[in-house]
C-alpha cells in the first residue's frame, strides 16, 4: 500500500560491504515499464536464495520507511543469512525508489506485485544459476508472495523453492484492519469513520477521504483506495491453502501489528507448513524483551539492533532441510 504518490529513487548500490564472504551486487529484472531494482547478497556455491519481499507503504530494500521505520531488518535479515551461506535479493518495490521509473507506484494491485515477482525469480535464476528461488514475504509482502505461488495455467513453479511467511496476516485484510483499530484505546474518536470506510471499501465504493478525521486521510488517501478494495477481496487463508511448496510461517509473538492468531490460521490452512511462533520477536523481527508497547516502538527506529537471531536460524534451518531444491542448474 501506498500512502505518498512518489518517492524520490535512491542512489544505486553498486558495491558494498562483503558479508559471510558475500559481496553485494545491485541487480535488475523487468519492470512494466522501465527497470525493478534491487540488492544481491550472492549465496554460498550451491547455496539457496530467497527474494525479499517487503512489506506495505513506501518501504525500500532496507525494510526503511520515509514514515519512522529505520529498523533495517531486511538488510540484516540478508546479512545474517549471507553469514549461513544462504543468498537474498532485496528489492525497491516498482514505482519506489530506484525502482521509481518501473511504474505508476499506486496504480497497483496484489497481481501485479505478484507479476513482478515472477520478473524477479527469472532474473535471479538467470544471474546466479540457482534452480529454483525461495519467497520470502513480510507482511504485506507475505501476501505477495501467496499470489505469486498460486498454481495456474503457465505458472512457472519449478522456478520456487517455497514460501516463507514473515509476520504475515492470515485473515482478510478488513478483519485484520478492525482489529487493529479496535484494540488501541486512543481511537476511539476516529472509530467509526474508520470502521465505516472499511465497510464502503469492501463494497467497491470509493470514500471521500476529505471528510475523514486527518489521522485517517493519508490511510485513506484518494489514490491508494482503489489498492485497498483489491487488497479486502483477498483471503490469505485461502491462498495459503492451494500453495503447493514447502512453507514456513514465521510469526512473532510481541508483534503489535499482525498477531499468532493470524499464523494459526496460515497453518490451519495448510497444516503441512512449518510454524515457528517466537515469542520475543516484534513486527520488524527484533528482539524485544517486555511486553512494554514504547519498547516495542522504539526498535523501528534502531539498525543498531541486531535483527532477531531466532528468525535467521528458523529460516536456514527450513530451507537447509530442503536440500534437493537449491542443486544448481
Amino acid at each position: 500500500m501506498v500512502v505518498s504518490t512518489m518517492i524520490a529513487p535512491a542512489m544505486a548500490l553498486l558495491a558494498l560491504a562483503g558479508v559471510g564472504g558475500a559481496v553485494a551486487e545491485e541487480i535488475e529484472a523487468p519492470g512494466p515499464q522501465g527497470a525493478l531494482h534491487g540488492t544481491l547478497l550472492p549465496p554460498a556455491k550451491g547455496g539457496p536464495v530467497l527474494l525479499i519481499i517487503p512489506g506495505s507503504g513506501p518501504t525500500n530494500r532496507d525494510g526503511d520507511n520515509p514514515l519512522g521505520v529505520r529498523a533495517a531488518s531486511y538488510r540484516l535479515l540478508a546479512e545474517g543469512l549471507a553469514a549461513r551461506g544462504i543468498g537474498s535479493v532485496r528489492i525497491d518495490k516498482r514505482g519506489m525508489f530506484a525502482s521509481a521509473a518501473a511504474a505508476d507506484p499506486n496504480a497497483v494491485t496484489l497481481a501485479a506485485y505478484a507479476d513482478d515477482v515472477r520478473s524477479w525469480v527469472a532474473s535471479i535464476r538467470a544471474r546466479t544459476g540457482a534452480a529454483c528461488v525461495w519467497l520470502a514475504g513480510h507482511s504485506e509482502g507475505g501476501l505477495v508472495a501467496l499470489a505469486a505461488a498460486q498454481p495456474g495455467e503457465g505458472q512457472d513453479m519449478d522456478g520456487l523453492c517455497g514460501v516463507i511467511l514473515l509476520s504475515t496476516p492470515g485473515r482478510p485484510l478488513g478483519v485484520v484492519m478492525r482489529e487493529q483499530f479496535k484494540a488501541n484505546p486512543a481511537n476511539a474518536p476516529i472509530l467509526d469513520q474508520a470502521l465505516g470506510a472499511l465497510d464502503r471499501l469492501e463494497q467497491r465504493e470509493s470514500v471521500d477521504a476529505s471528510a475523514l478525521h486527518p489521522a485517517l486521510q493519508p490511510l485513506f488517501a484518494p489514490q491508494v483506495q482503489p489498492y485497498l478494495m483489491d487488497m479486502l477481496v483477498h483471503d490469505p487463508a485461502a491462498q495459503a491453502a492451494r500453495v503447493a511448496l514447502p512453507m514456513l510461517i514465521v510469526q512473532g509473538g510481541r508483534d503489535l501489528q499482525v498477531t499468532p492468531a493470524d499464523a494459526e490460521a496460515l497453518h490451519g490452512a495448510q497444516p503441512g507448513a512449518r510454524l515457528a511462533i517466537l515469542p520475543a520477536v516484534n513486527h520488524v523481527l527484533k528482539t524485544v524483551p517486555s511486553d512494554d508497547p514504547a519498547a516495542n516502538m522504539a526498535t523501528y527506529a534502531d539498525p543498531a539492533l541486531p535483527i532477531a537471531p531466532d528468525v535467521v536460524a528458523a529460516i536456514a534451518d527450513f530451507v537447509s532441510s530442503h536440500p534437493h531444491r537449491k542443486e544448481q542448474r
